[in-house]
């Protein structure tokens, strides 16, 4: 049923060993057209403070959530390239069920990272 799920996401920095807090993320519908739902930034813990999506408001639909990890990874005083190998990390789903819980963490290194569908 439409509403009953959420949207979440949580980034760790796997270079470091901790959450990636002060990562700024946006969150994009590609449903209808492009359009820019959510902006957050992440929190001492490396989520956002709220669900980035929730109730009436989350729907199935096409979504890519937009981590801007070159800033993040500048902040933290890293020695990296111009331009960085990371800068925008674009993370394309899709929701199915709106009665489901999606999260979408991301595990971030300055030359890699993964994601996949938790809980």
């Amino acid at each position: 049923m439409a509403g009953e799920g959420r949207l979440t996401t949580h980034v760790l920095d796997t270079s470091a060993g901790r959450p990636a807090a002060g990562l700024k993320i946006e969150l994009w519908s590609l449903s209808a057209s492009r359009t820019l739902l959510r902006t957050v930034t992440t929190n001492n813990d490396g989520r956002s403070d709220a669900p980035l999506l929730q109730g009436k408001d989350f729907a199935a639909g096409t979504y890519e959530l937009l981590f801007f990890a070159g800033s993040y990874l500048k902040k933290q005083g890293l020695k990296a390239t111009e331009p960085p190998f990371l800068d925008v990390i674009p993370i394309r789903f899709g929701i199915a069920d709106a009665g489901q819980h999606y999260h979408v963490p991301l595990l971030l290194s300055p030359f890699g990272y993964s994601t996949y569908r938790g809980s």
